[in-house]
Order: structure tokens, then sequence, then C-alpha cells
């Protein structure tokens, strides 16, 4: 259900601006993209957890976020993420 040291370094390298950068919102995104499908995964076999599906919701609003703030600040990078990502917006 977490992610790897190797998948994150990997994530993190893969849409870092520059070297050493792991704050970025494209970073961000990226890492909370990860996450929202490995949960969705998971509910997908148990249904019942609640807590769960609230820790999935909670991160869909803070992608959400980063996502609104990237788009009001930089249009290019973001729409250069979306399509990256392969998210709906």
């Amino acid at each position: 259900m977490a992610i790897t040291a190797a998948r994150k370094a990997e994530i993190i390298q893969q849409f870092a601006t520059h070297t050493g950068d792991s704050g970025s919102p494209e970073v961000q995104v990226a890492l909370l993209s990860e996450h929202v499908n490995n949960l969705t995964e998971h509910l997908k076999l148990h249904r019942k957890d609640y807590n769960s599906r609230r820790g999935l919701l909670v991160m869909v609003g803070v992608r959400s976020k980063l996502l609104k703030y990237l788009r009001r600040r930089e249009p290019a990078r973001y729409t250069a993420l979306v399509e990256k990502l392969g998210l709906r917006k």
C-alpha cells in the first residue's frame, strides 16, 4: 500500500524541475497521484475500510488544491503535468 523508497525516488527524478527538487508542485502531485492509485486499488478489495477512504478523500483534496495553485501560477506547467499523469482536467 505504501510507496517504496525506490519508487518514490523514481517519481521524484521523473517530475523534478531541477536536481535535488522534492517539493515542487509537480513532484507533490505525482506522489499524491501514486498514493491515490494505490489506495484506490486497496479499496476495491476492502470496500468497508472507511478510514482509508477518508484518507483517500483528503489526499484527493490536497492534490486538487496543488493543481489549482499550479494552474493559476503556471498554466503551461499545469497542462504538461496533467497530460503526463493522465489526469482528467
